[in-house]
């Protein structure tokens, strides 16, 4: 029997404000544990919360990066459920008339091949909870309410996803137009960009979907993807061994490669919903909604298209570099300096990448100014530094953030531009390898590359290999 995988999305992100939804609190990652809280957002009773107007210019701004319409008349509801993590035993978001639907985000279809756009059903504002810490060694559960109020957009996906490879692809460019509209920083690892994964499974051929399951709060590609793959064959396992596959919510555990079930699934009308009464609806005007669209940066997709048309380069590379804004930034300001994109594209893909690989580095986290890579291939286009010297002082730049060309004065690394201290030196080699200039002379190629490699060492790099190997052919005749 063959199957096909159903997958819809709940993408959580937080917004990028430096206070809270309802109050003045810092959202700042980290702290220590209940002091970014106050009355407000701890629920304390007679407290009233105020929307901060920048989490509703960020829920517009990513509504039309992601082609929604915008619902001009919007309100807030409570959600009611009694959890730790939860002080109010409510949280404040939107089910009635979220302020923002029917959007969609373009994939590639894994199915049929081509593109397909995956339906965005609705996308709305709410306060993200606290964070319960389990601790094995005193056998208890403490509560962190640091996190409690910071703003969220939940992005909700239609079941328009097929595969676990379209699931990240998806969640790739949402975080990509995230990060470019500048909403959010969408660091996974601290929990800024986290997904709930709904799969079901049904028959090749079938009209009704099957039984669908939820995996929460997976803040990673590579656990969405094995979340995915790994509910879609226990599902088709229970069926053909005759059982059921039951409506729950699932935690997964991606060190482990498997889930384990949490609870009945709840829906709507389980956390009885209702109009929140502390807060006013929001009316949008025509004129705010079309100031924030004139106000959008270059979004991904077209920064991408650019790219190919204006520097010509490949559709890889120009995705590669449009999937981060932190590699945007960088490449557009390295051709800034160059006036050379496919030398900064090389310089970015290959040496920086492999030097943010080698150091398990986050493109969020390069550090060093945005001028020096370009400022590194100018020194190496005039000549002033070699290539392999060039790679060294990029690390330098890497790990320590220094001036390139002070870098390369200090440590006397400039190419010698006088021929006679060249000719001096390949002099040397040739009276010191007499074998190799014998070899070289009947005709064996790979002895002149000994001696250029020789010559290269004997200057530390800093002369052009043309120039050596122009003067060591004059001089063996």
């Amino acid at each position: 029997m063959d199957y096909i995988t159903v997958c819809g999305l709940e993408v959580h992100t937080e917004l990028a404000t430096k206070t809270k939804i309802f109050c003045n609190c810092t959202t700042e990652f980290g702290g220590e544990p209940n002091t970014h809280v106050c009355e407000i957002c701890s629920g304390m009773p007679g407290t009233l919360p105020v929307v901060n107007k920048r989490v509703v210019e960020f829920a517009v701004r990513t509504g039309l990066a992601l082609n929604c319409e915008i619902t001009q008349y919007n309100k807030f509801d409570r959600k009611n459920y009694f959890y730790p993590d939860l002080p109010k035993a409510y949280q404040i978001s939107q089910l009635y008339l979220p302020i923002c639907r029917n959007g969609w985000v373009e994939i590639n279809d894994s199915v049929n091949g081509g593109k397909k756009k995956v339906r965005i059903h609705e996308i709305h504002m709410e306060e993200d909870a606290g964070k319960l810490v389990h601790d094995e060694w005193t056998d208890s559960t403490l509560v962190n309410y640091n996190r409690c109020g910071v703003p969220l957009l939940e992005i909700v996906s239609e079941p328009d996803i097929a595969s676990a490879d379209e699931a990240v692809e998806y969640v790739e460019k949402l975080r990509a137009i995230l990060q470019f509209c500048g909403v959010s920083d969408c660091k996974m690892q601290e929990g800024s960009l986290r997904a709930d994964v709904n799969v079901s499974v049904m028959e090749k051929g079938a009209i009704e979907f099957g039984t669908r399951t939820e995996m929460k709060n997976i803040n990673s590609f590579r656990g969405i993807h094995n979340a995915i793959e790994a509910e879609t064959e226990r599902q088709i396992e229970l069926i053909e061994d005759g059982g059921k596959v039951v409506q729950e919510t699932r935690r997964w555990d991606d060190s482990k490669g498997v889930s384990t079930s949490m609870r009945s699934k709840e829906d709507a009308q389980d956390y009885k919903y209702f109009p929140e009464p502390d807060l006013p609806p929001i009316e949008l005007s025509d004129e705010y909604i079309e100031g924030i669209r004139a106000s959008l940066p270059e979004l991904p997709e077209a920064k991408k298209a650019r790219y190919i048309s204006e520097y010509s380069l490949t559709e890889y590379d120009a995705n590669i570099l449009c999937s981060d804004k932190a590699y945007a930034k960088l490449f557009d300001k390295t051709v800034e300096i160059t006036k050379n994109p496919k030398d900064s594209a090389h310089w970015i893909m290959g040496d920086l990448m492999k030097l943010m690989n080698d150091t398990q580095t986050l493109p969020e986290n390069i550090s060093f100014r945005t001028e020096s890579l370009g400022e590194i291939i100018n020194l190496v286009n005039s000549n002033k530094v070699s290539r392999e010297s060039a790679r060294k002082v990029l690390k330098a730049v890497f790990d320590d953030d220094v001036i390139p060309e002070e870098y390369v004065k200090a440590n006397n690394m400039e190419m010698v531009s006088d021929t006679g201290a060249i000719q001096s030196v390949i002099e040397e080699i040739i009276a010191n390898n007499e074998k190799a200039v014998a070899e070289y002379k009947e005709g064996k190629d790979k002895s002149f590359n000994f001696l250029v490699g020789q010559s290269m060492r004997a200057l530390k790099g800093k002369a052009p290999s043309s120039e050596v190997t122009r003067i060591l052919k004059e001089l063996l005749g």
